[in-house]
């Protein structure tokens, strides 16, 4: 399987320890996923993706877009390949417009499936597939339920972003699933501003404070939230990663079915694939 981190913030963060320092950092994690990674960040607003069919610790690109980068919104990915071969095409995350996306999972019976999935594609989008993988279609199906709530180069909220999620998962498992064989369909989804994520029965996790900041002495946007849940619903960070990474950040797991977003105005939302609704914390 695969590995995802995710990084939303109301700053322009460095990312360096996440993806390369930590001893659990997603390059790490590189080394037993090693059928290529990708990275994308956002400047003014436009997504910029990085991606190679390479192992990311032994990658000296990586390596040094790792180490400059500072975004307010970041998606990265180490691919160990089930479906499709090892191709940049196949390596994640997936683009469409402002749209990236990366899945840690198996879509079951992709192959014999394939075409029912398709089906699920708006005609307009279907022929911007380009790989062989079934997290590029799982993407535009998700882009195709996206679109029923209105423009995909539109401002969507974290209402939309959910209902497009349950739709997706439904519709793919109706169509792969058996109840000894689910499919696994953990993923993230960002347009730069709203980022939501499912836990699909691979396990993920996420942060949205630390237990101190390290730069609380100096940073201007320092607010409760930061060194504590939030009361207010609102977040000055949101990060997702599919392994604890260490330091000072305090993690949650999902549960099976969970979805965690945040929108353009930084509030929080945590919600089920079933449409129950869950407690922040």
């Amino acid at each position: 399987m695969c590995r995802l981190f995710g990084f939303r913030s109301v700053i322009p963060s460095q990312v360096h320890r996440s993806l390369l320092a930590a001893d659990n950092a997603l390059g790490v994690q590189s080394n037993a996923h090693p059928d290529g990674w990708g990275v994308a960040h956002y400047v003014d607003g436009a997504p910029h993706v990085t991606r190679a069919p390479s192992t990311a610790m032994n990658d000296a690109i990586f390596q040094r877009l790792s180490g400059i980068v500072a975004s307010e919104t970041l998606l990265a990915h180490v691919r160990k390949a089930t479906v499709g071969p090892k191709t940049v095409l196949n390596c994640h995350p997936f683009q469409y417009g402002k749209w990236v996306f990366a899945h840690n999972g198996e879509v079951r019976r992709f192959e014999s499936k394939r075409g029912d999935l398709l089906a699920e594609v708006a005609p307009r989008l279907r022929r911007y597939i380009l790989g062989d993988t079934d997290s590029e279609v799982l993407f535009f199906i998700l882009l195709t339920e996206l679109s029923a709530h209105g423009q995909l180069s539109s401002r969507l909220g974290v209402d939309e972003l959910s209902a497009a999620i349950r739709t997706t998962v439904k519709k793919v498992r109706a169509h792969c699933d058996t109840p000894e064989d689910p499919s696994l369909l953990t993923f993230i989804i960002t347009d730069g501003v709203s980022m939501a994520a499912t836990q699909g029965g691979k396990e993920l996790f996420f942060s949205t404070h630390k237990s101190r900041c390290a730069d609380r002495d100096t940073c201007p946007h320092l607010a409760p939230e930061c060194e504590s849940a939030t009361a207010t619903g609102h977040v000055n960070h949101l990060v997702f990663s599919s392994e604890v990474i260490r330091g000072d950040n305090v993690w949650t797991e999902l549960g099976a079915g969970d979805i965690v977003a945040i929108d353009w105005r930084m509030r929080l939302t945590r919600a089920h694939v079933e449409r129950r609704t869950l407690p922040v914390d």
